[in-house]
């Protein structure tokens, strides 16, 4: 039980002395920059399977008659 104890209370103070964090306006920034590519990604996808569904659509009516 004191090694777990004691691998928590390392790793706490390797988080607070040794890694380096990105500085709050950065990591905001680039938070917003993610979160404007994934919505216009996941427009892509929507737009290009909707595109594709309806291609799909007309096949099936056409050969179907």
């Amino acid at each position: 039980m004191i090694t777990i104890v004691n691998y928590i209370k390392e790793s706490f103070e390797e988080l607070q002395k040794n890694v380096s964090w990105t500085p709050r306006g950065e990591l905001q920034r680039l938070v917003v920059i993610v979160l404007v590519f994934s919505v216009l990604f996941s427009l892509a996808i929507w737009g290009a399977d909707t595109i594709f569904s309806s291609i799909v659509q007309s096949y099936f009516n056409l050969i179907n008659g």
